[in-house]
C-alpha cells in the first residue's frame, strides 16, 4: 500500500492511498478456496465445481467484498501509521478501482488538537449550601397525605360536598350529539379538585347515588381536542357512588401504613430526600462555575467538524421547541437572529469536552468494569425485556456505544477530581437564592465528552433541552455556555451507533392511560394518577444565556 499525503492544513488532513490490484485479486483468491466446498450446482459432486465456474458465480461479490474490506485496513492502516486521532469518522472515497486494477482511494479528516497542558492549579470555588426546612418536610408530609387518601362508600342518601369522591357514568354531547371520546364508565371525580373543565365539578355537588343529571359546560379555548375547543356541551350525568376521605392525619399511624415505624422516622426519610435534592443544586451551581473557569483559561484550536455536529444537535432542539410555540414563526426568526450565539456555545462545548477528556487522562481518571456494567443494565431497561439481552451484547461489541454511555460518568468523575483540587469555600443560603444563582448561570449543556475510547463519531443525539439559551434572555453567550452533558441522562442510549434496523431492539412504547382529557372530554388537566404524565408531557424551557 502506498500512501501520498496532500493537504496538511490546520487540523485538516488528506491522503490517497493506492492498494495494488494484486492484494485484493489475493483476497478474491482466498476467497474463493473458502467458499467453493461449499458450492453445489447441477452436475457436479458437492464440492467439485470447476473454480473458473465458481469464480464466475461469486467473483464479481467476492471482488466487492475484497475491496471493501482492503479499503477499511488500509485506512486503519494510515491512521495507524501517521498517528492520526479523527475528531470524526474519515470521509472515505474510491476514485479509481475495479476488477485487475489498482485501487485509489481519497481520505479526508479532521485530527483532534493536541491540548495544551490544562492549568488545574489554584482553583477556587464557592460552594452554596441550603439547609432544608421544616417547612419544606411539612409541605413534602401534605403532598403524599394528598397522595395517599383513601374514600369510603357515603351513608345512604349523603348529598356529595367539597372533598368527596363522586363516581359517574357519563356521555357527552355537542348540539345534541354524542361526541368520540365522550363517553365513560366508573369515572372516579374529587370534587374540588380542579382536574376537569370549570364548571364540571361544582355542578356535582349535593348529588347523591343514584341521582342523573344533565350538566352544562363549556370547554376551554386552548382544550387538547381540536373539535371541542371553546364548544358549548352537555353530559348526560349517572352518579353510581359517593365516598367520603376517610379522616386521619399524618401521624405514627400514617407513618406504619407506609411500612414505617413512627412518624419521626418518616420526617427523616423525608428531610433525607430534600437534602439530597439541594445537594444537587448545589453540584450543579459549582460545576457550572468551574466549567466557567475553565473556558476562561483554555484556548486552543478545536474540530469545525465536531463543532458543526454539535451545533446541528442544538439547532434541531431549538426549531423542535420553536414550533410549539403559540407564534412558532416569531419563534423561529427569534432563534435565527442568535444563530452565532449558538454556535459559539456549541464551539465552547466541544473545547470544555475535549479539555474534560484531556484532564481525566492525564491524571489517570477512569470508569471501572463493575461501573461500566452498571450502566449498561440502566441503559437496558429502556427496552422490552426480551431485547435487553441483545442490547447488553451489542453494547459490548461496539466500542463506540459502550463511549457514549461511559462518557457522562467519565465527566462527573473527571468534575469530581477537579472539585478536590479546587480551594472550596462554602457560604449558606436560601433554596432560592440557590435556585436564582443557578438561574443566573443557566447555560448551555448536553454536550459530548470525548473520554477515553471514544471514537468521536458525532452522528447521535443529545438531550439539549436544557442546552440553550431562554428566549427574551440577555444576548451575550460567549462566556456562559457550559459544556457536556451537565443534565444529560446518565446512560444515554447511542442513536446512530445502534445496530441496524433489524438488529436493534425496539424500544418499549409506553401504554397511555385512558384519561379523561383525552378519552373522556370533561378533563382540563388529569392529575398523574390519571395518567396526565402520559397524555401531555411538560414543556421543556430553553436555558438562558449568561
Amino acid at each position: 500500500m502506498q500512501t501520498v499525503e496532500t493537504l496538511n492544513e490546520g487540523l485538516k488532513r488528506a491522503y490517497r492511498i493506492t492498494i495494488p490490484s494484486s492484494e485484493i485479486d489475493a483476497r478474491v483468491d482466498g476467497e474463493l478456496k473458502k467458499v467453493a466446498p461449499q458450492i453445489r450446482m447441477p452436475g457436479f459432486r458437492p464440492g467439485k465445481v470447476p473454480a473458473n465456474l465458481v469464480r464466475k458465480m461469486h467473483g464479481p461479490a467476492l471482488q466487492q467484498e475484497a475491496l471493501n474490506t482492503a479499503v477499511q485496513e488500509g485506512v486503519q492502516q494510515l491512521l495507524t501509521e501517521q498517528k492520526l486521532r479523527p475528531a470524526m469518522q474519515p470521509a472515505v472515497e474510491l476514485e479509481e478501482g475495479g476488477p485487475g486494477q489498482d485501487a485509489v482511494v481519497r481520505v479526508e479528516l479532521e485530527t483532534l488538537p493536541d491540548v495544551p497542558e490544562p492549568q488545574i492549579e489554584g482553583l477556587t470555588l464557592e460552594r452554596l449550601t441550603v439547609e432544608p426546612t421544616d417547612a419544606e418536610v411539612d409541605e413534602a408530609l401534605e403532598r403524599m397525605a394528598q397522595g395517599q387518601k383513601s374514600y369510603d362508600p357515603a351513608p345512604e342518601g349523603h348529598e356529595a360536598a367539597t372533598g368527596d369522591l363522586v363516581v359517574i357514568d357519563y356521555v357527552g354531547k355537542v348540539a345534541g350529539k354524542a361526541f368520540e371520546g365522550g363517553t365513560g364508565d366508573a369515572m372516579r371525580v374529587e370534587l374540588g379538585s380542579g382536574r376537569l373543565i370549570p364548571g364540571f365539578e361544582d355542578q356535582l355537588v349535593g348529588v347523591k347515588a343514584g341521582d342523573e343529571r344533565t350538566l352544562n359546560v363549556t370547554f376551554p379555548d386552548d382544550y387538547p381536542a381540536e373539535n371541542l375547543k371553546g364548544k358549548d356541551a352537555t353530559f348526560d350525568v349517572k352518579v353510581t357512588e359517593v365516598q367520603l376521605p376517610r379522616e386521619g392525619g399524618v401521624d405514627d399511624e400514617f407513618a406504619k401504613a407506609m411500612g414505617l415505624e413512627s412518624l419521626e422516622q418518616l420526617r427523616g426519610l423525608l428531610k433525607g430526600q430534600i437534602e439530597q435534592e439541594l445537594n444537587g443544586l448545589t453540584r450543579t451551581h459549582m460545576k457550572r462555575k468551574l466549567l466557567d473557569r475553565l473556558a476562561e483559561s483554555h484556548s486552543f484550536e478545536v474540530p469545525p467538524s465536531m463543532v458543526e455536529a454539535e451545533f446541528s444537535q442544538i439547532w434541531q432542539q431549538l426549531e423542535h421547541e420553536a414550533s410549539h410555540e403559540e407564534d412558532p414563526a416569531a419563534a423561529l426568526a427569534e432563534i435565527e437572529a442568535e444563530r452565532e450565539d449558538y454556535r459559539a456555545i456549541a464551539e465552547r462545548r466541544v473545547r470544555l469536552g475535549l479539555l474534560l477528556s484531556e484532564i481525566g487522562t492525564r491524571n489517570n481518571v477512569q470508569v471501572n468494569q463493575n461501573e461500566m456494567n452498571q450502566l449498561i443494565m440502566q441503559a437496558a431497561q429502556q427496552y422490552r425485556p426480551e431485547d435487553r439481552q441483545r442490547f447488553v451484547e451489542y453494547v459490548r461489541n461496539e466500542p463506540m456505544a459502550a463511549a457514549q454511555l461511559r462518557a457522562p460518568l467519565f465527566e462527573d468523575k473527571v468534575v469530581d477530581f477537579l472539585f478536590s483540587k479546587a480551594e472550596v469555600t462554602d457560604r449558606a443560603v436560601s433554596r432560592e437564592e440557590l435556585q436564582a444563582e443557578i438561574e443566573s448561570t443557566e447555560t448551555g449543556t448536553g454536550g459530548h465528552v470525548h473520554g477515553p475510547d471514544c471514537n468521536h463519531d458525532h452522528d447521535h443525539d443529545h438531550d439539549h433541552a436544557e442546552g440553550k439559551p431562554k428566549k427574551k434572555a440577555a444576548k451575550k453567550a460567549k462566556s456562559a455556555e457550559a459544556a457536556p452533558s451537565e443534565e444529560a441522562p446518565a446512560a444515554e442510549a447511542p442513536a446512530a451507533e445502534a445496530p441496524a434496523a433489524e438488529d436493534k431492539p425496539a424500544k418499549k412504547p409506553r401504554a397511555k392511560k385512558a384519561a379523561p382529557a383525552e378519552d373522556a372530554a370533561p378533563a382540563a388537566e388529569v392529575s398523574a394518577d390519571e395518567g396526565a404524565a402520559e397524555a401531555k408531557p411538560a414543556k421543556k424551557s430553553r436555558a438562558k444565556k449568561a
